[in-house]
This record gives structure tokens, sequence and C-alpha cells, in this order.
């Protein structure tokens, strides 16, 4: 863990809101939000199936009676479905990773460009980021909205840009000594890239200049998190975002780093039973879905994330009054049913990374060569603890065989493998192949 302090910093006064004039400010917003989608062919048409207008809307929890969109929504309307301006006034268009599928695309006019600045300041300052830092951006730019919504929050701060993209990380590792950053953004497994290829090159990654990070894209554990800043000697921030409802800036942490404030000045969120679409208690997990308030070319009501997390509505010390999301610990569509439990990669993660020895790169495939499902973990040993003695590595894959166990509940086949065997995803790591759907 590094030494740094964090100062408690407060971008704008909407981050500190008392919640009384935040439910005003949202009702308010959600009126006119139904107001700007009922000009979207997609709302419209429903609206005027279900009688749905902007005035019917008398307390915040008239939501519930709105439509949920989904991502299928999205793919089958297409952007025009969607649109709620004229092409004209639309500034940038923007693309989801398609990591689920066909790439669904999002339309932002000009004014939705300059909030979604100001929403990545306030999550970047809340996480140590001042006027005079550098910031080495490694997340990827074009389509995937991570590289340019970070670059132009940095830019709002008035803090400098190092525009690295992605790839090629022993050049990266090269920026990074000679131009002396102090702020990294990216996914958090290619931070463990970075230190994996500047040690490889004789370089201590703790060394390097870099003191804070703020990390998005991919589901990551608190393990990781740990891993991470032991690795590179820095704090690691956490934030949340999807292309669809705005890119990065949804959420954010801040210095308390117990979860992430939702900017609910522009977004209200909502946490159901993705079976039953019914509303979960505080604390339990469920699917988020949020509505965007305040976009103006392609607004969303009730977008079903498939992302599952949880809410915390009790006060901060930090002073924000944003309502607090947990990590994502999973999607509904990247659950794996086996044998007829419900499991998580961020559980596999979270197994591996408990056991001392292990590199944090593995893949998990699986398959049901029979009438039974199979699940095989290949997992990449450190350098220091890879052995050519058997009773070494059995002991080392019977533990991490135990950790599994203890957190899933079934038993999966352990694959130990060399340093540097598998892949390294340059974004969104890819940590799961299912044979099923082939046989």
């Amino acid at each position: 863990m590094s030494s740094f302090v964090i100062e408690n910093r407060i971008w704008d006064r909407a981050e500190t809101m008392p919640r009384d004039e935040l439910r005003a400010l949202q009702l308010q917003r959600l009126r006119e939000c139904v107001e700007r989608a009922s000009n979207a062919p997609f709302y419209r048409r429903i609206f005027k199936q279900q009688g749905i207008t902007a005035d019917k809307i008398k307390s915040l929890d008239d939501l519930r009676f709105l439509p949920l969109t989904t991502k299928e929504d999205l793919r089958q309307q297409g952007l025009e479905g969607f649109l709620a301006v004229p092409r004209e006034r639309i500034a940038r268009f923007h693309g989801s990773s398609g990591s689920t599928g066909m790439p669904t695309f999002v339309a932002y006019s000009g004014q939705d460009l300059q909030l979604w600045a100001d929403l990545c300041a306030r999550f970047l300052v809340a996480g140590g980021l001042r006027p005079e830092h550098t910031v080495h951006i490694c997340f990827g730019y074009g389509l995937f909205t991570g590289g340019f919504g970070l670059h132009y929050g940095v830019e709002r701060v008035g803090a400098a840009v190092l525009p690295a993209s992605a790839g090629n990380t022993p050049r990266q590792v090269m920026l990074i000594e000679a131009l002396q950053p102090e702020v990294l953004v990216g996914t958090p497994s290619y931070s463990l890239n970075i230190a994996e290829v500047a040690r490889a090159e004789g370089r201590e990654p703790r060394e390097l200049s870099l003191k804070f990070a703020h990390f998005g894209g991919e589901p990551w554990t608190e393990d990781m998190r740990e891993r991470i800043e032991s690795e590179l000697g820095l704090i690691a921030f956490n934030n949340y975002g999807l292309s669809e409802v705005m890119g990065p800036g949804v959420s954010g942490e801040c210095a308390v780093r117990d979860g992430m404030h939702i900017q609910e000045d522009h977004f209200i969120v909502e946490c159901i039973d993705p079976k039953t679409d019914e509303p979960v208690g505080e604390g339990e997990e469920g699917e988020l879905v949020f509505t965007t308030l305040s976009k103006q070319a392609m607004p969303l009501i009730r977008y079903r994330t498939r992302d599952i997390s949880s809410l915390n509505y009790a006060p901060c010390p930090c002073g924000r009054s944003g309502v607090r999301m947990s990590r994502v610990t999973g999607r509904t569509d990247d659950m794996l049913i086996i044998r007829g439990v419900n499991v998580f990669p961020s559980q596999i993660e979270e197994a591996l990374l408990r056991v001392e020895g292990i590199a944090p790169h593995y893949l998990i495939e699986v398959d049901r060569p029979g009438t039974l499902d199979e699940v095989t973990v290949h997992v990449e040993v450190r350098p220091e603890y890879f052995s050519d003695k058997m009773s070494r590595m059995q002991a080392l894959r019977e533990r991490i065989d135990r950790e599994i166990h203890s957190i899933t509940g079934i038993r999966m086949n352990v694959e130990l493998v060399k340093p540097q065997t598998l892949e390294r995803s340059m974004g969104k790591a890819k940590r799961v192949i299912d044979h099923r759907a082939n046989r």
C-alpha cells in the first residue's frame, strides 16, 4: 500500500447537495428527460401506447411505471430509434466494446460532451488529481469511451495528458520513465502487465513516478487492488460507467474508498432483482438500472446494465451525498452456471489472489464433454515459485483448489502454467472461454 495521502477535495457543490434538494432536482430533471425522450421514435411509440407524459410524473416513485430499456432494444432499433435530437446536433459517436455481441452505438451533443468532462473531473479530483499532475492514459482511443472520457476529464481539471493509448507495453514503460506522470488511467489488469514488463526490463515498478491510478473497464476485486498497489506502489481508485449511459463518470470512489459515489444529480439508479424486476433491499445485490437525467442526444430511461452490484445510502465521511455503489461483482450475462451453481469469474479471481505464488493472470475454460459441466482454471505461477518438483506444484495446486472450493462451493480442475504463458490483454481482459455453446 502506498504512503501517499489523499486530500478530500470536492469538484463542485452538487456533490454535497442535501438529499431532499437532490431528490427535488431529480424529479424536475426526470420530467424533462421524459419530455426529451419522447422525441426519440422508440420512446415516443411506447409512451403513446402506455399513456406516459411528463406531467403525469408526480414523484420519483412514478419512475417504476416507466418502461425498462435493454441492450437488445438498442440493437434492434439502432441509433435512429433512440436519437432525441436532429443529426446536425450530434457532436460525436461512440460505441460499446462489443464484448457481449454487436457493439451498440451512442451519440453525444456538444452539451453532453461538456457534461461528460465535468463528471469525469469529479471522480478524478476525488481520487487525488491536481492541476499540476500528468496523467498517463493507457485506455484505447476510438469507439471505446474510456480513453476520450478520462482524457477530457483530466483536461477539465487542468492536468496534463499523456495519451499513450493501449498496447506496446515496453513503450508504455519508456513513456512513464521519460515523462514522469503521477497518475495512471486504464484497466486494472493492464496495470499489472506494465509492472511485469518493467520488472522484466530491470526496473523496479514501485520506483516509477506513479502515485495514483484510476481504473475501470472491467470488474476487479479488492484482492486485485491490493496486488496492484503492492506491485506499483500507488493508490488505486475504482470508477464505473458504461457507454450506453455516458461512459466513465457515472460513479467513482472518493478518498474513503468505501464504494463509488453515483452522480445522482445526473443519473437515477435502481437496483433490481434481475429475475423479477422488483427492487432489492439496501445493501442487497441486484442488477443496476440507470435513467439519464441530463443527456440531450440520446436519453435512456431505466436502462438495464446487466451489472451486479449493491447500493449504500449511508452518509459518507467525505461529505458527498450521492448514494454509493459497491464494486461490480459480475454481469447477469457472464454468470456461469456450473452443475446448478451460480459462479462469477470475480469469485475465482478472489480465490486465486489469496494464494501466495500465483500471478494475477488466469483463464477459465468451461466444457461439457459428457453429461456434467467441467471447469478448468489455467493459472500462471510467479517465476520465483515455479518449480520442476512435482510435489511442490501439487501442493500449490491443492491450495488453489481449496480456495476456489471455499468461495464457490464446487471443485474445478486447476492447471498451473509457466510464467508468461497466458495471453496479456491490451484492454479488457478475457477471462472465460465457454465451449458448451458449441456442443
